[in-house]
């Protein structure tokens, strides 16, 4: 025969109500946490998008599903919204941005290009780093965190890319430059932008250790491949790695780097005269690389080779400073 214990049925009363408080809590409960975080989902989808459409207008709804890692499920909610809220427009099953969304998309697009700047110029992140972490920070920055940060970067206009940075007004430079593949064989050019997506083609640049504000020297243009000259190095690209490099023209009075060569490639028994430290290199890199002496004018030798060739150590101002290839190639130099 089944007895009613008040005792039972008070500790299962209070502990429903408990795990009712647990799922329920306005503030920490489970239930709140989730919409909360279905609502940030759903607003990086939405700005994704948003920014997807300001690179690409006219944009259909499978290129959309290709491009961005969301549900399929998610991304139609999120467009149906932005279409109620008057950011997007659809015609002949092509979206693109309304004036609203347009002005909402370059609030991305600056919060992205401000933060990447602060990683080249503040942390020790690697480049390759930059892109993907901006991704992710562009979407929590409020407006006025923004504008703090722009103004503790002294309000740059272009980010380590060469892509412009749009004004807190919306205003945005147009894109000078031509494709490097454009620029006529014996002519000098100034690397102004390497796009950074896609990821692989960037990385392929990387890796061949070629320069924002590098000066070029075009030697060929075929289908095959654009060979240059650039600070002493001879580069031979594919076409496709190519079209992701943007130049500008010099004319012969403008060219200082004829006779620049990078420290990687001094070799022993010679002497060389710095010229400076190459824009590539920025922030504590940067500085550390002129506190240990490497400045304009200095005298500097291989004091030691290592067998397997990374780093070598270098004799400056009379102390032995070991660097690594991808630290030499950024000091740039003239022979003795």
């Amino acid at each position: 025969m089944n007895t009613y214990n008040p005792i039972v049925a008070l500790l299962v009363f209070f502990g429903v109500i408990l795990i009712l408080y647990f799922i329920f809590n306005p503030k920490k409960g489970l239930f709140f946490k989730y919409l909360k975080a279905r609502k940030e989902t759903e607003k990086t989808a939405i700005e994704d998008v948003l920014k997807l459409l300001y690179h690409d207008p006219k944009t259909s709804i499978s290129t959309i599903f290709d491009e961005l890692d969301f549900s399929h499920s998610l991304l139609l909610e999120s467009i149906d919204t932005m279409l109620e809220t008057g950011l997007v427009k659809k015609e002949h099953e092509l979206f693109s941005l309304t004036e609203e969304g347009d002005e909402y998309a370059l609030r991305i697009v600056r919060a992205h290009r401000l933060w990447e700047k602060y990683l080249s110029e503040k942390t020790g992140f690697h480049k390759t780093e930059w892109h993907s972490r901006a991704e992710k920070k562009e979407h929590e920055l409020s407006g006025e965190e923004v504008e703090d940060l722009s103004t503790l970067l002294g309000n740059p206009r272009y980010d380590p890319h060469g892509d412009p940075i749009p004004t807190k007004a919306g205003q945005i430079p147009e894109k000078k430059g031509m494709l490097l593949a454009d620029l006529p064989i014996l002519n000098f050019g100034k690397i102004i932008h390497i796009e950074d997506e896609p990821t692989s083609i960037y990385k392929q640049i990387l890796a061949k250790h070629i320069h924002l504000h590098s000066q070029v020297y075009m030697k060929e243009i075929s289908e095959n491949r654009i060979v240059f000259e650039s600070e002493g190095e001879q580069f031979v690209l594919p076409p496709i790695v190519a079209k992701n490099i943007t130049v500008i023209s010099l004319d012969k009075a403008d060219v200082v780097e004829t006779d620049t060569l990078r420290l990687s490639n001094l070799e022993n028994n010679q002497k060389a005269t710095i010229i400076g430290v190459s824009k590539e290199c920025r922030g504590e890199n940067r500085r550390r690389l002129l506190d240990l002496g490497f400045v304009k004018g200095a005298t500097v030798s291989i004091d030691l080779l290592n067998p397997l060739g990374d780093p070598k150590a270098f004799l400056i101002k009379g102390t032995a400073i070991a660097l690594r290839k991808d630290q030499a190639v950024k000091i740039l130099i003239t022979k003795a």
